[in-house]
């Protein structure tokens, strides 16, 4: 790859519309949705001869997005490909849990934390339940809860919630790219922390992201499509197909607009079957056809493991 190369980060839920997130990536990073409006970025900026590097923005929360962003890289012309990397995601579950947890760090024990983060699916927010329960677990504060913007429980019935529970005072801590508004009814003092990463720091994690996408098309001849094709699936609670079953096999963009951020059209749900945070891959039916998902990405290791830990400040 030539020295140039432009990012590309596409959002999913955890950056809502994405107005935040095109704030501290900058003018120079083009913010997108999966699907249709990710394909017409990347081909205008492949038109341009711009060499580029695409980063799924999940915190780990929104596995589906990894996939979905290979499967419209993969529908992309030859010509458009050639050129074109897919970094590893922005983050992890575990890089969460520690930036939440350093962020815990500078809020008074006294205050009750509620992290907010945009609803998604039903796996998705039971993913956030998880989470707070690990930021609380070895941290200062008595008191995590967690509320949806979007969701139920929302930020208002979430600080009712902790004032019910002696609170005297409630933190809103984004676990994710948008921060919550203060509900202007709560009967106990309500603070925001955030957001949940500086500008600074998420160009730091970006760049790191990018390099090493660059390092493994240079060295290894890998654009990182083809492993993070399978990134939901290794992810998923369980992976259940109803009687019909699915093809896996599908690389197309839709030319039409949907009402979610996904690069195809299969229902409801994550791609029309489920997934989730387990190691069970189940199917509801009998077959000997070979069924295998491609291999699982290299995922970058937990902040403190290594490398990726200088992406948590």
């Amino acid at each position: 790859m030539s020295e140039r190369c432009r990012v590309v980060a596409v959002r999913g839920h955890e950056a809502g519309s994405g107005q935040e997130l095109s704030e501290s990536a900058g003018p120079e990073v083009p913010v997108v949705g999966s699907g249709r409006e990710l394909f017409r970025c990347v081909s205008r900026l492949r038109g341009q001869g711009e060499q580029v590097c695409v980063v799924p923005m999940t915190l780990g929360r929104h596995p589906d997005l990894v996939a979905d962003t290979a499967r419209t890289l993969r529908a992309l012309p030859a010509g458009e490909r050639h050129g074109t990397v897919l970094a590893e995601p922005f983050g992890t579950s575990q890089h969460l849990v520690a930036w939440l947890r350093a962020a815990a760090g500078r809020i008074p024990a006294d205050s009750a934390l509620l992290l907010t983060a945009p609803s998604g699916d039903p796996f998705d927010d039971a993913e956030l339940y998880r989470l707070g329960s690990l930021v609380g677990r070895h941290g200062g504060h008595e008191l995590v809860e967690v509320a949806f913007l979007g969701g139920t429980p929302d930020p208002g019935e979430g600080v009712r919630r902790c004032a019910l529970l002696g609170a005297s005072a409630v933190t809103l801590l984004p676990a994710a790219f948008v921060p919550p508004e203060i509900p202007g009814d709560a009967r106990v003092p309500v603070h925001r922390h955030g957001p949940l990463l500086s500008p600074a720091a998420l160009a730091r994690v970006l760049a790191e992201r990018v390099a090493d996408a660059r390092r493994r098309w240079t060295e290894h001849g890998d654009d990182g499509v083809a492993a993070a094709l399978g990134y939901a699936d290794d992810h998923g609670y369980a992976h259940t197909h109803g009687p019909g079953g699915h093809d896996h096999g599908h690389d197309h963009v839709h030319d039409h607009d949907h009402g979610h951020d996904h690069g195809h059209g299969h229902g409801s749900g994550r791609n029309g079957h489920e997934h989730g945070h387990g190691l069970a891959h189940e199917h509801g039916h009998p077959h000997a056809h070979p069924h295998q998902h491609p291999p699982a990405p290299h995922h970058p290791p937990a902040p403190g493991a290594g490398q990726v830990n200088r992406s948590t400040s």
